[in-house]
């Protein structure tokens, strides 16, 4: 049975340290995106150039479990509203795949090509420690694989490492998504066919680029778009592939757009120019508003909702804390759930005229509340 998680106290730092905690809840509630948030960090240290923020939406599942996200956010409040829609995300994502975590999320505010030191990392290690159990944390957007690594070195509660972890969780994202979407792809067509379709994928990498693997295997033509001029051409050579810009391939003449970077790529702006008919991908945070998944079922484009498309990396990562231990045969086997659940969330959404994005939330408001009557 699970049983609400318990916020522990923090662990005091280490001595001498130049890193200074502070929450930021109060400070939070002021921004749109805050949505009851249990509890919000601040770590600063300036000597060591770390500006990190951890969100921790709801832990009525366990304890808070979430990547962290290396980004040179223009301002703070970018940053805190980034971490605030993520570790949301994050609590649906864990109820609605049957997960015993809760919601949480890290952004450091820095640009990852170049203010990442292993200072900073060290001085985020602390802080992650001083949490105490409250968060685990991984991979994402700017935290490499190697980061993971040198971050478990020093700290525990950090998962998807190559030592004691079950290394990098990319291809079992990408696995989940392109399972899902052939589950869309079979409520919207019948049938799971990529041969002959015009898919397009917005970001290369590491799950982007997996994803085109899978997809260019069964066939289907894609277009791509990244900010690395590189991974484009590379993807051209590779899978024969048509690259487009950036800021234009969301209204790309294709079948399915499979948006694989950063989020809010759909809004009340570019909905109208999308011509796909269908939207599965990997990135957080697809839609702008949450408002604008009636806007995509207003235009008859059939949205698998990004929180539980995308969920094999936290599947995969979750099943490390396991009392026994990783097991990659079972993290799969959850794997494969997501196109059933995807499927059940297209019905229902059918049956009851409401967005897939309502659907699913309420799919997973329905788990939390059965946790903290039990």
């Amino acid at each position: 049975m699970l049983q609400s998680y318990e916020t522990r106290t923090l662990r005091p730092l280490k001595s001498g340290s130049s890193l200074k905690l502070t929450d930021i809840t109060a400070r939070a509630t002021r921004l749109e995106a805050y949505d009851g948030h249990e509890r919000i960090w601040l770590g600063e240290d300036h000597e060591r150039g770390l500006t990190a923020i951890v969100a921790i939406h709801n832990t009525a599942l366990g304890p808070a479990l979430g990547g962290t996200r290396v980004w040179p956010h223009p301002t703070f409040e970018a940053a805190l509203t980034d971490a605030l829609r993520l570790s949301r995300g994050m609590t649906y994502k864990a109820a609605i795949t049957n997960m015993p975590y809760g919601g949480g999320k890290a952004v450091i505010v820095a640009d990852p090509r170049t203010d990442k030191t292993p200072a900073m990392l060290e001085a985020y290690a602390e802080m992650l420690a001083a949490l105490n159990g409250q968060y685990f944390t991984g991979e994402d957007v700017g935290l490499t694989l190697a980061d993971a690594d040198f971050l478990r070195a020093r700290t525990p509660n950090v998962t998807g490492t190559t030592i004691g972890g079950s290394g990098n969780p990319s291809p079992v994202t990408a696995q989940g998504v392109f399972l899902g979407i052939k589950a869309a792809l079979r409520h919207r067509n019948g049938n799971d066919a990529m041969s002959g379709l015009r898919i397009a994928v917005q970001g290369l990498g590491s799950v982007g680029w997996s994803l085109c693997e899978k997809l260019h295997a069964e066939g289907a033509s894609l277009v791509v778009a990244d900010l690395d001029e590189a991974r484009v051409r590379k993807a051209m050579e590779t899978f024969h592939a048509e690259a487009v810009a950036g800021d234009a391939i969301v209204a790309a003449d294709v079948d399915l757009f499979a948006p694989c970077a950063l989020g809010g790529i759909l809004s009340a702006d570019t909905i109208p120019t999308l011509k796909a008919k269908i939207v599965a991908g990997a990135a957080n945070n697809q839609l702008e508003r949450h408002e604008d998944a009636r806007r995509l079922m207003a235009q008859g484009v059939l949205y698998a909702p990004d929180y539980v498309i995308n969920a094999g990396g936290l599947i995969n990562v979750a099943t490390e804390l396991d009392p026994d231990g990783y097991d990659r045969e079972a993290a799969m086997t959850k794997v494969e759930l997501i196109p059933q659940t995807l499927s059940d969330i297209f019905r229902r959404a059918d049956s009851d005229a409401r967005p897939t994005n309502d659907i699913a939330q309420a799919m997973g408001e329905e788990r939390i509340a059965r946790a903290r009557a039990a």
